[in-house]
């Protein structure tokens, strides 16, 4: 499914114009992004919970030429997803 699906699954399942489902989910998004900017989490029971991880700084190899590189530390988005949501996929 990708972004225009999404938005009018949305339009249908809720009864709102397609115009009005893709302005709900671009504010989901920026919501989210928002949050995990400021460090924090975003928990949506029976849905999942998005948060960031400090990744920690490592050695990775250039396949290319087989020489060892250095690769920063980084802080990665992470999403889990919730009990009820894992339920529903493995059904």
């Amino acid at each position: 499914m990708n972004k225009a699906e999404l938005i009018s699954s949305i339009a249908e399942k809720s009864k709102l114009t397609k115009k009005d489902a893709e302005t709900a989910l671009k504010g989901f998004i920026e919501s989210v992004q928002e949050a995990l900017e400021k460090g924090e989490k975003v928990q949506l029971v029976g849905f999942g919970t998005f948060e960031t991880r400090e990744r920690a700084a490592r050695e990775g190899r250039n396949p290319r030429t087989k020489e060892t590189i250095t690769i920063p530390a980084s802080v990665v988005p992470v999403f889990k997803a919730g009990k009820e949501f894992k339920d529903r996929v493995n059904k």
